[in-house]
């Protein structure tokens, strides 16, 4: 049987003031943060749960210099009856171990990273908002920690957990537009495109500030060999419903591996839907748009949950989803995700954990 950790908790003497109004995404951070650090040798060791504040570190820290960083993206929401639940945090756990094992970071027992997640949502749960469309973003990272220069495999790691309250990240349901990048690739096979670390978005940045200077929300990349088959969006997987077939890019090496998007094929599924994880080109996307069976375009991910599009930028070319607005299947996928989350719906799938 598997022993808890001994985590030590030292709580803030200064409550923060807890914010009022809209929250937006990223911009409040609860009153303490998960730590936990790691030496050659020893392996895993000193978890806790302080303060959230700032950390002292070297300019010479391994991570500035190579990159060697990972992170993941979860959420706690809170039920009618003050309950608090996560979502197929195992899930997490497993991709962050996946991540690290990529980027040569030492695994971490998919328990103890659970067991970090829920002692510092229980700590700070006041903050889990009740609001219908609001919850507890967390973000559990690892960080290389070495003080010296020189391209090798960091033997020190700090492992911490973040917690922020937030709203819809684009607003319930509200459409989006997608520009298609046909200049600049995310990954490619081979490299580090399945994980989830930092480089890959620091190398979608240019894209994503081109697209939002052309007034679209998100960028939609292309492999990076034939640049030709759709991949995924900057902050989450995509999905296209033509002609009544629900279809989304297979995984393939370079495509994070999406706990929404799983969730999503399985409640497909489950609805009935024919729903194929395959190959698709951007030309039979836009084929499908000037044929009238484009029915819906969304995006899925743990920070937008379910987010539609509404129009689609290539080049020239432009396409419609549907009449442009939220679809049917979104909708549906979107209540349905949502009242598992939450503790409302029927959770067939064992997929919430209540904290």
């Amino acid at each position: 049987m598997d022993t808890e950790m001994k985590i030590e908790i030292t709580k803030t003497q200064s409550p923060k003031a807890q914010p009022e109004g809209a929250l937006g995404f990223g911009q409040y951070f609860t009153d303490h943060m998960f730590i936990m650090d790691y030496e050659e040798g020893l392996g895993w060791h000193s978890p806790r749960i302080a303060p959230f504040g700032t950390i002292e570190f070297s300019p010479a820290m391994s991570v500035f210099h190579y990159g060697q960083a990972t992170f993941e993206g979860m959420k706690a929401y809170r039920g009618a009856g003050d309950e608090i639940f996560l979502f197929r945090p195992e899930m997490n756990a497993r991709r962050s171990n996946a991540s690290n094992t990529r980027m040569s970071i030492p695994e971490i027992p998919e328990a103890d990273y659970l067991q970090a997640v829920k002692m510092l949502v229980q700590t700070d749960a006041d903050w889990i908002p009740r609001a219908a469309d609001a919850s507890l973003y967390i973000r559990p990272f690892f960080i290389a920690t070495d003080p010296v220069l020189g391209l090798n495999i960091s033997k020190t790691y700090k492992f911490m957990v973040i917690l922020c309250p937030c709203d819809a990240f684009f607003g319930t349901l509200q459409p989006v537009d997608i520009w298609i990048e046909d200049e600049y690739v995310r990954a490619v096979r081979g490299g580090t495109g399945r994980a989830k670390t930092s480089g890959n978005y620091a190398a979608s940045m240019a894209a994503q500030s081109r697209a939002k200077a052309k007034g679209y929300a998100q960028v939609m990349w292309l492999d990076g060999v034939e640049r030709k088959y759709i991949e995924e969006v900057g902050a989450m997987n995509i999905f296209f419903k033509i002609d009544g077939k629900v279809i989304t890019p297979a995984l393939n090496g370079s495509i994070l591996e999406g706990v929404t998007r799983d969730s999503i094929i399985k409640l497909c599924r489950d609805f009935g839907l024919t729903i194929e994880e395959c190959p698709i080109t951007i030309d039979e996307i836009f084929a499908a748009a000037d044929a009238g069976t484009l029915e819906e375009v969304f995006g899925t991910g743990t920070a937008v949950t379910i987010s539609p599009v509404s129009r689609l930028r290539y080049r020239e070319k432009e396409a419609v989803a549907g009449n442009g607005t939220a679809g049917e299947l979104a909708k549906k996928l979107y209540n349905t995700l949502a009242s598992i989350q939450r503790g409302e719906g029927e959770d067939k799938f064992n997929w919430r954990h209540q904290v």
